[in-house]
């Protein structure tokens, strides 16, 4: 039987009396990847076995779609040399965020009325030069810790997750019941929900929304799990269920003003789910190295995961 669909109140309790505001006073601006001590990163290390490595990321999108009008600009040039020598450049310009592009959220990105991460002023802390607190830049050492990737179509028994069964938090814990995986703190969370089929019976991830259909993805009570297991990051092929029912301005992307969290939008996640279920093992070493960018309020990112 299901667990209760939480009331408005109790999501705005989620994010707000459950808030890691001021728990780590040395480097706030890193928010949750502070989580990931040293031995963490050895743990993730240990993990490797096979040498099998797996991208979750989709090319950067040039073409524009129903779910993206303002594509990467990209284009090269061809330069002559000395001796018949020659060298060819390419220029790469790019509007950060959207649901196209597998990007890192910095936790200077989104807010609520109640303010950004650690209770920061957005009028304040963004500038047309960047931000001056929470930008990407904070986790310029690169993210390497322990991935655990919860397969829902799987457990479900469907293609992809739609509108109208969002992924709940209780459904999260019985997936990693029953891939038998523990979830520790500091790891990775990896939702998979099928994007990739659900794109291929319904065009583009989000390009129906001007229609004014909804998104499917995962749903409030999703919040208490990241939070009761201090997870570190979360990537996720599909995002916050669109429209909430709570009409708050953020569900599951609050965990990034409220927790520090430090989410991976637009991952691909089909080929990973594949070999997981393949070799029966849903634990791995993931790294995500973002680009430096001062300020930045995130960045294009390659997640790797590492057998």
């Amino acid at each position: 039987m299901d667990r209760k669909i939480p009331t408005r109140k109790e999501v705005e309790s989620y994010l707000k009396d459950r808030r890691n505001w001021g728990r780590w006073k040395d480097n706030p601006g890193a928010g949750t990847i502070n989580l990931i001590t040293e031995q963490k990163k050895i743990e993730a290390a240990k993990l490797v076995k096979d040498g099998v490595s797996i991208s979750l990321s989709t090319p950067l999108p040039v073409e524009a779609s129903t779910a993206n009008t303002r594509p990467v600009d990209f284009y090269l040039k061809k330069l002559d040399w000395i001796d018949e020598g020659g060298a060819a450049l390419d220029y790469i310009g790019l509007f950060q965020h959207g649901l196209t592009m597998t990007h890192l959220d910095a936790l200077c990105h989104v807010w609520d009325k109640n303010g950004m991460w650690e209770g920061m002023n957005p009028d304040e802390i963004l500038t047309f030069d960047g931000a001056t607190f929470g930008g990407v830049e904070a986790w310029s050492s690169g993210i390497l810790t322990e991935g655990i990737l919860l397969d829902v179509p799987k457990y479900r028994g469907v293609e992809y997750v739609d509108f109208d069964n969002p992924v709940h938090g209780w459904e999260l814990e019985r997936i990693a019941k029953q891939q038998n995986v523990e979830v520790k703190a500091g790891d990775a969370l990896l939702v998979y929900s099928g994007k990739e089929k659900y794109e291929q019976e319904n065009g583009p991830y989000g390009g129906d929304m001007g229609a004014g259909k909804g998104l499917p993805g995962l749903h409030a009570s999703c919040l208490p799990y990241i939070r009761d297991n201090d997870i570190s990051v979360l990537l996720w092929d599909m995002e916050d269920a669109h429209p909430n029912e709570y009409d708050l301005a953020w569900t599951v992307h609050g965990a990034i003003h409220s927790y520090g969290l430090a989410i991976v939008d637009g991952a691909r996640l089909e080929e990973l789910a594949e070999h997981c279920f393949n070799i029966e093992r849903y634990k791995f070493m993931l790294m995500i190295n973002p680009l430096i960018v001062n300020g930045g309020t995130g960045s294009p990112v390659n997640p790797v995961a590492v057998f």
